[in-house]
């Protein structure tokens, strides 16, 4: 995959194995990985995530 991938909440959520309610909570909170909007739907860059995860 490239820095390019971009993963659903739901992709992400499966990845994590919580809830994606879970994500929507830390997304207004202002915690977790960068997400960004595309066509009004949240992505997550993979390069983000995995940073994240480090």
């Amino acid at each position: 995959m490239t820095e390019n991938t971009y993963l659903t909440q739901t992709q992400l959520a499966e990845r994590w194995q919580v809830a994606e309610s879970t994500l929507e909570r830390w997304r207004s909170e202002g915690i977790g990985p960068i997400y960004m909007k595309m066509m009004g739907r949240v992505r997550y860059r993979l390069s983000d995530i995995t940073d994240f995860e480090e």
